[in-house]
């Protein structure tokens, strides 16, 4: 098994110990331990980490590599922030706590003990590393903290843009490797799904390598490369703009073309006789729109190209493309078809739009019906303006989704299929490192949560391969004890704040948790307290 170099940064602070080294086969040498975090077993020599880089082999004694993270989420921001417990700085005092709980399952304004860095169950016949327990305005609370091993697991990327992206069903290329497909798009965005068991363990090794490599770029918001069959390149990043065939894209549509006709009508109201607006779902046109009958519009005599759907909206007037409202049109007076002579009159001011107001054009027909472009009105190029300051700016959202409904749930509960019960009760809060989870309907454990609303870096590898993600399940103590917790591994919150690692034993001394000084009912900043 490979391994690597990578524990420069462990003397930044003291790692979890895992527990006591031990050798496990007469085969390996004297100088290394087997790592049973993952199936893979890795064998990792003195100073050095497994092929994960989370597990290293310090002093003959397992220890996990990164930091557990605790969070705090404060009164006046609902937006939970990372405590640094393995860095130098000093968090400040906790707000003042309100009189009686809410019933939030989150302890706001309080310490949150989250799976980032806690380590895993696996094999799962043990207690999940932390089931921290603390009073919460009286009633007395537990967080179950574990780092899930997710072979069954994907990410739903949603990107605002028309553009067009590439065909449905269209496979999604990674460094030239199949790990996804594009999916249905949604009200002014288009849809990817990424990852799966399918293309992490049912393909060749490389297509699971590299599907695995790109959900843990995507998933700790870094920046991936995408190739659609069919369709465009993309730079894609959570929570920034899509780079579309090297262009940024700048917004998503208000609407589509008939919902535009209906928000504008009033404020085009008077200042056009005819609006186009262009979309390559629905397009929209004015006169013959219900907002355009509702204020007694002239009707225009239009003739328009597609197929014709309720009053005032045409589905299929061109192909899906980049250019306007996300279709192929390059001018979009191509789906008009002409005029009616016995309807329209010479003199008539047409606007052609697009949903987002990036492509805009003016017009005026002459004596033959014919469309002249001209310079737009001020007043008209004003509600075009509009237009676009009411499309929200583009944004790529990557949402992890993940299967939790199968062993590690042994490290919750002696009964697992308990568990699941509670949760679907809503007896049980599940997070994703601190971060709200949605748990789907139905059976087992299906949660899924926004990768921006969670630490960096929360996500890791193994090569089995799949992904480990956080997750955590926080509950009234009574409850866990009633569905059958741990009960006897169940740790009150000062004694992790002060000891930290669940396996203390087997520890070197100098790498035993020792108990630090607390100011404010914090650490104090002298040194690491939990690694």
């Amino acid at each position: 098994m490979t391994e690597h170099t990578k524990t420069d940064g462990l003397a930044e602070y003291e790692p979890q110990v895992l527990e006591r080294a031990r050798q496990r086969s007469e085969r390996m040498a004297s100088d290394k331990i087997e790592c049973n975090a993952c199936p893979v077993l890795c064998q990792i020599t003195a100073g050095r980490s497994g092929a994960c880089d989370r597990y290293a082999n310090v002093d003959g004694t397992l220890v996990r590599v990164d930091p557990v993270l605790f969070m705090r989420k404060t009164l006046e921001d609902p937006a939970a922030a990372v405590i640094p417990f393995a860095g130098r700085t000093q968090p400040a005092p906790l707000p003042a706590v309100r009189e009686s709980w809410n019933g939030d399952l989150l302890h706001a304004g309080e310490i949150f003990v989250t799976g980032v860095g806690s380590s895993t169950t696996y094999p799962d016949y043990k207690p999940a590393p932390f089931i921290v327990s603390a009073p919460v305005r009286g009633v007395d609370m537990v967080t179950v903290v574990t780092e899930g091993i997710f072979s069954y697991c994907s990410l739903k990327v949603k990107i605002d843009t028309d553009r067009y992206l590439g065909p449905e069903q269209a496979n999604v290329r990674y460094r030239g490797e199949v790990v996804g497909h594009v999916t249905t798009a949604e009200y002014g965005s288009q849809m990817l799904s990424l990852g799966g068991v399918h293309h992490l363990t049912g393909g060749s090794k490389k297509e699971g390598r590299m599907t695995l490599e790109m959900m843990a770029l995507l998933g700790n918001k870094k920046a991936a490369e995408l190739t659609i069959d069919g369709g465009s390149q993309l730079l894609i990043q959570a929570g920034r703009a899509p780079i579309v065939n090297g262009i940024e894209e700048q917004r998503m549509r208000v609407g589509c073309g008939s919902a535009t006709i209906g928000i504008f009508a009033k404020q085009l109201y008077g200042k056009v006789d005819e609006v186009v607006v262009v979309d390559d779902h629905i397009t929209g046109v004015f006169t013959e729109h219900q907002a355009g009958r509702c204020l007694d519009i002239r009707p225009s005599g239009i003739k328009m190209r597609g197929r014709k759907s309720t009053p005032g909206r045409y589905f299929q007037v061109a192909n899906p493309g980049t250019g306007w409202g996300g279709t192929d049109l390059v001018d979009p007076l191509t789906i008009i078809e002409g005029w009616d002579a016995a309807v329209a009159w010479p003199g008539l001011r047409l606007l052609l739009t697009s949903t987002t107001g990036e492509h805009a054009a003016w017009f005026v027909l002459d004596q033959d019906l014919r469309p002249v472009r001209q310079d737009m009105p001020p007043e008209v190029a004003r509600v075009v303006v509009r237009i676009g300051e009411n499309c929200e700016p583009s944004v790529t959202t990557v949402l992890f989704l993940g299967g939790a409904g199968g062993s590690l749930r042994a490290g919750v509960t002696e009964n697992p299929v308990l568990l699941t019960q509670a949760i679907k009760r809503a007896l049980v809060n599940v997070t994703c490192g601190g971060a709200p989870a949605y748990v789907w309907p139905g059976g087992g454990i299906t949660v899924m949560a926004d990768v921006m609303r969670m630490p960096d870096n929360s996500f890791g590898t193994v090569p089995t391969p799949a992904i480990v993600a956080p997750i955590e399940f926080t509950m009234r103590l009574t409850d866990y004890a009633a569905l059958g917790g741990h009960m006897d591994h169940v740790r009150q919150l000062p004694s992790v704040l002060e000891t930290g690692a669940w396996h203390n034993d087997g520890a070197p001394p100098a790498r035993r948790w020792e108990r630090q000084p607390a100011q404010n009912g914090w650490p104090a900043d002298n040194g690491p307290v939990l690694g």
